[in-house]
Order: structure tokens, then C-alpha cells, then sequence
């Protein structure tokens, strides 16, 4: 899921996408856009406010994925070349490929509850080796989509004791360590124990389920679960391919790893003929180098298996899609299918248009489409870049039209939502030129010679304090203009410290947003700056920081490309929300700048009405 940031000198659209996937298993990641160039200030037509992107094209900060990718196909054919090693009992039969099979989706077993009350999850996650700090990213993505079901524990799997699987719903192991050679096995022995004889379901991700077979006996592992993990290996015909489609509940999902940063997907043997289990095929991933299809996902008896770990460099239309809907089969079975869309308006300050608004909010009302207004209460231009050189600083009291426009437009559909102070951070480029609704004000970021938007971190004098003392300004400014409180809030380009989210979960119900989650969250310890990861969800969650999430999920429309993000038409926005129809229970989620004309907006909403979708409120939602 991407947003896009523009640098100066072109329009600026505050950048709203949510990489919130990227590196090797992230969910998303934002920041900011720009617009086209020479057109004046925000909301006039002028300068552009993108979308909010999400902490880089990976979705994940400062990880060497080359490194890890590398590390991870040696690992791989140092264990191939060793062979198997078996456990206990007779020598399993030759394994076979399901290339080519698609076995039909089934539900999980009836032993799991639907989500209530009383819905539990573990997560469990590798610390150890080069790459441990990945466990604690992937885990947190993991517990926030679990957060959408119930109470959420999460901890590295080497504290895990005997019996602790049967005190939850269900239980996810996070494979990020591949365990040999020079990093010894962590996983306890009563957990791979626990997870062959316990009732309760298990969904194991990507690495170390040859360790489960060797430990639990290859032969016992087959009869009870008709694959063999010991024969099933990352690369075919030595290398990992080139997988990039992800089939799930009929819906091509895709999947996007830049070259030599593909650690692959595992393709299990499963064994053939009489005394062996059946085995779901649940989702089929798709190598076009060789046009091969095989599983992505396979369940049987009580174990869903995941051959990578999807929160890396994930899109809109990403294979993500398929474990967000997974995760409902063994916490919320008996959930129906339903489909329901969330819009808002986005970078509404005191410099916009009221014509403009209102042209769309009398379209929305005539279609009678709720939805949201993302204001900022602050316009600032401390520069004059927009302003023939002369600062400018306009707040909402001082454009009574506009307040106007605005008080229409929440007796007509619209939820009024809080967009920062001033989107901005002082008189710096962060990164373009200062403006609101061009600039970060939670984060630093820079664009970089190859025209990234890179995530630098914490402001300087990033505080509790310091970030309640802006919300606190900027919730008297709706005050002063005679505007309700704002209960819903988004992170100016989707970025902000651990610390900055923590205070807007003590101003408002719910964030609308994407986000990024800091390494030391999960053990309590200060979150380090440099290692996070970006995410974006198909439904509301519950997410580490305690916060309830609202989901944007499809981007927003953006006709010109900018920081290497290509445009986004209202036909990409409708594929995007068609690949989420994978979801049983989801949303398509999008955002749209006013500035632009109604006829896009038709169209995208038009389109993923035909879906099937309905349109609901965000404080519905919530």
C-alpha cells in the first residue's frame, strides 16, 4: 500500500500511503507527497498534498533484506544438503508436489470459537541470530491483525512453557530465525511437543518446520498431518524463483520483492497414498519464471502452515490479504461475509476552497456516501514558498466560509477528524519546504538523490509533552471556530514516535490511519527509532499501543507519479478493493483531496459499489 510524496516544486498531496509492508514482513509504511509545481497554496489548486507514505518501500526501517535474503537461502541449502533427518517410526513415502492441485478453501475446524468476549491469541516470535531483531517487527504486525478478534499476548517463543497453547483460542508462530549452523535452536521442546497434540489450532509461519517434524517424529508428522517439512525446501531447481501472484478465495493477490532481496516461499512435499491425511490447499503461489503453481498455505488437522512470513514489501493488492482472512479461521469461524467501504476527504486547512468542498460534499450527500473530514486546523507557510516569499500563517477562525462550508458539510454525511496541528514541523524542510499538508510534523524524513522519501525519526524535542502540547493547540483551534471536538484522528503522513502515538490514543477513540510500530514495544523496553515497521489493515484492530485503528486499505487517487510511486487512477484504487473482497469481513478504505475534481471520485465510488461494498461511516466503523 503505497502513498506518495513528492518533493518540492511540484504540487503537494500529503502523502498517504502506507507502505505497510515492506521488508521481509512489515505491513506499511508512509509519507508524505508533493504536487504540481507553481500553483499556490494548499486547497486552492495549488500546491498538492499526496497521500501519507509508510516508512519506505519495504514498510520496515533500516533492514538489510539483501543480507537477510542471502543468509536465508545458504541456511536453506546447507539443510537440503545435510537431507533429512528423521525422527522416529517408519521412513515416510515419497513426498509429491501440488503443483497444478488446487484443493477447495476449507472452513477451520468447528473446535474454534467465534470471536467473543473470550477470544485469545498468542503470538510467539525468534530473537536469535543476525536478524533476531525482525521477530518482535513481524510479531507486533501479527498481534495487531489478531487485535481485530480479541486480548492479544505476544512474547519470544523461547520463553514459551508446556501447556501454554491450550490456554488460548489459538497460537502463531513467527519463523524469522532460520535455526542451524551457527544459531542453535531456541524453540523449547515442550512447544513442538504442544503443537502436535494439542486440539487447539496453530498457524506456523515460513522457517523451522523441519525442526517440528524432526522433533515430533517425520513419520508421526506425516500420518498426522500428510506433508513432509523435512523435504520441503524454499528453492526449486536451485533457486527461489520468481513468485509473484498469490491465488486466495479467488482473488489474484500479488506479490512484489525487489531481486536478490527474496528469501522464497516454502514448497511443501505432501505425502501421497493410502494412511495419509488430507491436505487444504488454502492458497497457491504462482512462480512465472517457470510457470509452476504450488501451495502458499496448506492446513491439516490442527496446523496451518504459511510458507513466508508476508509482511514485507506489501501493496494494496498484496498476498498479505490472504493471512489477514486466514486468521479467521481459527479465531472467528463463524464470521459472515461482509464487505463494507470508509472514505474521507483529506488536507482540509484554512487555506482550501470552500466551492471545492462543497461541490463534493453535495455529490456524497446526494449519493448518500458517510464519510470522513480530515482537517488541519493550522495552515502555515513559514517560508512564503506558496506566498510570493512572504510567510503566512492562517488558522479556521479567521476563514468563517470555510467553517461554514465545514459546519454543511457535518449536517450533511461528513464525521469531523483531526489531521495534526499545522502538518508541518517549524520553519525546516521536512523533507519538501515547510508547508502544511506537503511536511511531516511527528518525523523527520529527508528525499534522497534516487528521490526516496527516507525516514530520519524522532523530531528534535519529540516528548509526550511536547506532543500534546500541539494537539492540545490544535483541538482549541476547532473550539475557537465554533467546530465540534474531533473523537477520530490521522498522523500527519502517517509517521509519528511511539511515544507521539501513545498521547493521540489519550485524546481520541480511534486513529484512521496507517502506521508504524518500534522495535521494544512488546518487552516494554524505549522504542528504537530506527527499527520499525509500517502497517495498514483490512478492518478495525486493537493495536500494540492500545489504540482501536481504523482501516485505510486502498490509497488514495493521485494522477501524476512522484518519489518513485507511479499515479494511482480510480481503476486501481477498484482492483485494490476487489483483491480485498478476499477478506471475508473487511473494508476498502480510501482517501481523497478535495482539490481534485468530483468525476474521479465517481468513478472510484461507483466502482467499488458494483463490488458489493457499502459505504459506512468511520465513527460506524469504530
Amino acid at each position: 500500500m503505497q502513498s506518495r510524496i513528492r518533493r518540492p516544486g511540484k504540487s503537494r498531496v500529503s502523502v498517504i500511503v502506507m507502505l505497510i509492508t515492506a521488508l521481509l514482513g512489515v505491513a506499511f509504511l508512509s509519507a508524505p507527497a508533493g504536487g504540481a509545481a507553481g500553483r499556490g497554496p494548499a486547497g486552492k489548486g495549488d500546491h498538492r498534498h499526496r497521500g501519507e507514505l509508510l516508512g519506505g518501500r519495504a514498510g520496515l526501517g533500516k533492514v538489510d533484506f539483501t543480507g537477510w535474503a542471502t543468509a536465508q537461502r545458504a541456511a536453506d541449502r546447507e539443510r537440503r544438503a545435510k537431507g533429512p533427518v528423521r525422527g522416529g517410526g517408519q521412513p515416510p513415502r515419497a513426498g509429491r508436489d501440488l503443483t497444478g492441485a488446487r484443493a477447495p478453501l476449507a472452513a477451520a475446524p468447528a473446535r474454534a470459537a467465534a470471536a467473543a468476549a473470550g477470544t485469545t491469541a498468542l503470538v510467539l516470535y525468534d530473537t536469535a541470530g543476525p536478524y533476531g531483531h525482525l521477530g518482535e517487527l513481524y510479531a507486533m504486525a501479527t498481534a495487531n491483525l489478531a487485535g481485530h478478534f480479541g486480548t492479544v499476548t505476544a512474547k519470544p517463543v523461547s520463553q514459551y512453557t508446556a501447556g501454554m497453547v491450550n490456554q488460548y483460542t489459538a497460537t502463531f508462530y513467527i519463523g524469522s530465525t532460520y535455526y542451524g549452523g551457527s544459531i542453535p535452536d531456541a524453540v523449547p521442546a515442550a512447544f513442538y511437543q504442544d503443537v502436535v497434540t494439542t486440539t487447539r489450532p496453530v498457524t506456523w509461519l515460513a522457517d523451522n518446520i523441519w525442526s517440528l517434524a524432526n522433533a515430533t517424529g517425520v513419520a508421526q508428522f506425516q500420518t498426522k498431518y500428510g506433508w513432509d517439512p523435512t523435504a520441503s525446501y524454499f528453492e526449486a531447481n536451485g533457486s527461489v524463483g520468481t513468485v509473484t501472484q498469490v491465488t486466495y478465495r479467488n482473488q489474484n493477490l500479488t506479490r512484489k520483492i525487489p531481486a536478490g532481496q527474496d528469501g522464497g516461499v516454502l514448497r511443501p512435499a505432501i505425502s501421497s497414498g493410502p494412511g495419509y491425511p488430507a491436505v487444504t490447499q488454502l492458497a497457491t503461489a504462482r512462480d512465472t519464471g517457470t510457470g509452476t503453481d504450488f501451495p502458499w498455505a496448506v492446513r491439516s488437522g490442527n496446523l496451518t502452515y504459511v510458507g513466508e512470513i508476508p509482511f514485507a514489501y506489501v501493496s494494496e493488492s498484496d498476498r498479505i490479504i490472504a493471512f489477514e482472512d486466514l486468521l479467521f479461521d481459527s479465531l472467528a469461524p463463524a464470521t459472515a461475509e461482509r464487505h463494507r467501504a470508509m472514505m474521507r476527504l483529506e488536507d482540509i486547512s484554512p487555506n482550501s476552497d470552500p466551492a471545492q468542498l462543497r461541490a463534493i460534499a453535495d455529490y456524497l450527500a446526494a449519493e448518500q456516501i458517510p464519510y470522513g473530514i480530515n482537517v488541519i486546523p493550522v495552515y502555515t507557510d513559514p517560508k512564503g514558498t506558496y506566498n510570493n516569499g512572504r510567510p503566512q500563517t492562517v488558522t479556521l477562525a479567521q476563514r468563517p466560509e470555510l467553517v461554514t462550508t465545514l459546519k454543511y458539510m457535518l449536517q450533511h454525511g461528513a464525521v469531523l477528524m483531526n489531521h495534526g496541528y499545522t502538518h508541518q514541523y517549524g520553519n525546516t524542510a521536512n523533507p519538501y519546504n515547510g508547508v502544511t499538508g506537503d511536511d511531516f510534523e511527528f518525523y523527520r524524513a529527508h528525499v534522497d538523490a534516487s528521490d526516496n522519501v527516507v525516514y530520519d525519526g524522532p523530531v528534535a524535542g519529540d516528548s509526550a509533552l511536547w506532543a500534546q502540547t500541539r494537539v492540545t493547540l490544535g483541538l482549541a483551534q476547532f473550539a475557537l471556530a465554533g467546530l465540534p471536538v474531533p473523537k477520530l484522528w490521522t498522523t500527519p503522513h502517517y509517521a509519528a514516535s511511539a511515544t507521539d502515538y501513545k498521547v493521540f490514543a489519550q485524546n481520541y477513540t480511534a486513529r484512521l490511519e496507517r502506521s508504524l510500530y518500534f522495535s521494544g514495544t512488546l518487552g516494554g523496553s524505549t522504542a528504537d527509532p530506527n527499527r520499525f515497521i509500517g502497517q495498514f489493515f483490512p478492518y478495525v484492530v486493537k493495536d500494540v499501543y492500545g489504540t482501536t485503528v481504523l482501516p485505510e486499505n486502498i490509497g488514495n487517487y493521485e494522477p501524476e507519479a512522484y518519489n518513485n510511486h507511479p499515479a494511482r487512477l480510480p481503476a486501481d484504487l477498484i482492483a485494490s478493493a476487489k483483491a480485498n473482497l478476499a477478506v471475508r469481513d473487511g473494508f476498502a478504505s480510501f482517501f481523497y483531496h478535495p482539490y481534485y475534481p468530483v468525476q474521479p471520485l465517481k468513478e472510484t465510488v461507483e466502482g467499488i459499489r458494483a463490488l458489493g461494498y457499502t459505504f459506512v461511516s468511520p465513527t460506524t466503523a469504530a
